[in-house]
């Protein structure tokens, strides 16, 4: 992220094209209009096309405009996304997906900065920063014949890779904080600070929604309590029996699935409170905010048995906790 910084610092101050790859939710529109704040065109609008979402029969309409009878329903003129971004930046997410007939018009414009609106005659010139981003590799979709070549030459001048949160997973104790303050204030709601048993447990997710899904787990948090579940994904973690057993799942009822796969998330989660901890149990039971008793319990049903309890008695709530050492 200190490279992505320091390329986005270098690239603001010039009006030369950029393109942001990386998979969905690593930040790229975040980045996008960090350059547009500290460019020469932080005055004009920050202008977002995502070429994905809109239908190719309208994105036209919408990228150049269209002048009045242009076509049924056009009953007046509407100027489109390309001219309110003079003066500013164009950012056109998922460039990927741009329709190829688009392609050709899009690239005109790239060579001159001039075009016409659908059913005008006079061509227009607009001065704008472009950006554009993708979570696919161009040069795959230029070999599948579903990218022009030429295209993507003229969108990378300056290409810049964002990295996925678990290549950047020292930075999720930081955003993690960071959302928390944003959604406290959002939604006018307090809630409980995340305990360093939990942000290491976040730590070792895997993220596949990157840092929208981290977005996503403490907005939850922050509405529902300390019981929501933050990490939607198990990637890389214990699977439940009923996952194991896969072609007998039609049999296995849902609320048994249910109870599984929460008994799962739960001993991964007192395991990793209890690495954080040194396996001092009376720290880890403060930590994760229930009683010395439950969490002994909760250990013995996840299997995770210290060595000294495989020996001794179940230790009572007077008992010190000498036992530091999981067994699995």
């Amino acid at each position: 992220m200190k490279e992505v910084r320091s390329l986005a610092a270098k690239v603001c101050c010039i009006n030369a094209p950029v393109l942001l790859c990386g998979d969905g939710g690593t930040g790229k529109e975040a980045v996008a209009r960090w350059i547009h704040k500290h460019s020469r065109n932080a005055g004009g609008q920050f202008v977002k096309v995502n070429c994905a979402a809109i239908p190719g029969a309208l994105l036209e309409s919408e990228l150049f405009g269209y002048e009045k009878g242009a076509f049924t329903g056009a009953n007046a003129s509407k100027p489109g996304r390309v001219e309110l971004a003079q003066n500013g930046t164009l950012f056109l997410d998922e460039i990927a997906d741009l329709d190829s007939s688009l392609q050709s018009k899009l690239l005109q414009f790239l060579q001159d900065g001039s075009f016409s609106r659908i059913g005008g005659i006079e061509e227009k010139s607009v001065e704008t920063r472009l950006i554009c981003a993708t979570n696919k590799d161009l040069q795959q979709e230029i070999e599948a014949g579903a990218f022009r070549a030429d295209l993507f030459y003229r969108i990378n001048v300056v290409r810049m890779r964002l990295p996925r949160l678990r290549e950047r997973n020292e930075d999720i104790p930081l955003l993690a904080e960071y959302f928390l303050i944003q959604f406290q204030q959002k939604f006018a709601k307090a809630a409980e600070p995340l305990s360093s048993a939990m942000l290491q447990y976040l730590r070792n997710l895997n993220w596949p929604g990157n840092i929208r899904e981290l977005s996503n787990g403490i907005a939850r948090y922050v509405l529902v309590g300390a019981e929501a579940s933050i990490g939607t994904e198990l990637v890389d973690k214990p699977r439940s029996s009923a996952s194991r057993n896969s072609n007998n799942t039609v049999n296995v009822p849902l609320k048994q699935i249910s109870r599984e796969a929460v008994r799962d998330r739960e001993k991964t989660f007192i395991l990793e409170a209890l690495k954080v901890n040194q396996w001092n149990r009376r720290k880890t039971a403060e930590a994760l905010k229930i009683s010395y008793r439950t969490l002994i319990y909760k250990i013995r049903d996840a299997g995770l048995i210290s060595r000294r309890s495989r020996i001794t008695s179940t230790p009572r709530l007077g008992d010190p906790d000498t036992s530091h050492s999981p067994a699995d």
